[in-house]
């Protein structure tokens, strides 16, 4: 196949993509909205793991740049009361080694060719062609006609709608992301209660969040379940009302616990929790198909990331297996993703119950400890 692969959005699983085609001798061009790799944050850590996200990284030949980043000791899990009290703490490693997802990304793209991403692309149409070709329209007015067109571009994807007429509906829940920096120094007692790794401080639809990234940042995650109406009555535009609104769910719990809240040090941001049906998946159209959110969209349970740099690898995989026969590669593909991403959808639906249900935070600790 010496036609380019056309990837929309470098998010790691579009980057895993490009990577194991270029591993394989198979071009590919990857159009992202973004301005640059450096245009914003990229999110906090990631646990990658040994069914998923480490094969993908092996089938990439980045294992040794992966062994590299990796934050020793961030493995480490709590889980504490609202009051404080620490009810579970396990500083064992599961075969999840945990990075940070800009550091990721970085190593990802040093990896391809120089010119295979194309920073500031944002698409603003795609249209059929006919025959399994495609034309993409930028925002600038400029476009490109595809032959293999890979929607790797997240949950509101330009490229769903050429396969699926689904749309994200949101969760019922939202996280409101805080941090902390040099927490040991300036933040003592949040940083014990974090302690190495991940803290959990959970109770029925609600729980703060936070893990300890590089140099004592703590990193917070707080989660509400919510209506998206009560969120909207709130100016984040005005963090210190944002926040003290926020702090209010949490009135009486440990102050070492809400001051990941109170204390932050960068302006609260909301995070809205959508998720395509569990079950979603689409009839083959020839010369396109869907990787990572943009075809699983699912409540955050700690899989996203690796299923993403997953299904990048797999349909790599795939279309150096199929190299005359481009339809044949994604009909297997997308016979292994859909049941794939179901399951994972339906695992990260059932952990949320553990998360904020009527039972939190005991039936997290009973998964923990293997009793659930």
């Amino acid at each position: 196949m010496t036609t380019p692969v056309t990837i929309i959005g470098a998010g790691l699983g579009g980057l895993t993509l490009a990577r194991v085609l270029h591993v394989h001798g198979i071009p590919a061009t990857i159009y992202e909205a973004e301005a640059s790799p450096t245009a914003r944050s990229q999110g906090g850590m990631l646990d990658i793991h040994e069914d998923n996200g480490q094969p993908a990284l092996r089938a990439a030949d980045l294992m040794d740049e992966f062994r590299a980043i990796i934050l020793e000791g961030r493995e480490a899990t709590r889980v504490l009361a609202p009051d404080g009290t620490v009810l579970f703490d396990d500083d064992s490693t599961r075969g999840r080694p945990e990075v940070l997802r800009g550091e990721l990304r970085r190593i990802l793209l040093e990896s391809l060719p120089a010119g295979t991403v194309r920073w500031g692309h944002k698409v603003s149409d795609v249209r059929a062609l006919g025959r399994g070709r495609h034309e993409v329209t930028f925002a600038d007015s400029t476009t490109v006609v595809t032959n293999l067109l890979v929607g790797a571009d997240g949950a509101w994807s330009r490229v769903r709608p050429l396969l699926s007429d689904a749309t994200p509906e949101y969760i019922g829940r939202s996280f409101i992301e805080t941090y902390l920096f040099d927490g040991d120094t300036q933040h003592p007692a949040s940083a014990k209660a974090v302690g190495g790794g991940a803290l959990l401080a959970l109770a029925p639809g609600k729980g703060i969040q936070a893990h300890r990234e590089s140099g004592g940042t703590l990193h917070t995650y707080v989660a509400l379940s919510k209506p998206r109406d009560w969120f909207a009555d709130i100016d984040f535009g005005d963090s210190a009302a944002a926040t003290a609104r926020i702090a209010q769910e949490f009135d009486g719990w440990a102050p070492e616990l809400t001051a990941l809240i109170t204390d932050g040090e960068t302006a609260p941001v909301l995070r809205t929790l959508s998720a395509l049906p569990v079950e979603h998946r689409w009839d083959r159209v020839p010369g396109v198909t869907l990787i990572g959110d943009a075809a699983h969209l699912s409540a955050p349970n700690g899989e996203g990331a690796n299923l993403a740099m997953y299904d990048g690898s797999e349909l790599a995989k795939a279309i150096a297996a199929h190299s005359d026969d481009i339809e044949a590669a994604l009909t297997a593909y997308e016979r292994a993703l859909f049941p794939r991403s179901a399951a994972a959808a339906t695992d990260g639906d059932h952990l949320h119950e553990l998360l904020f249900g009527e039972d939190a935070p005991q039936g997290l600790i009973a998964m923990f400890t293997g009793h659930e």
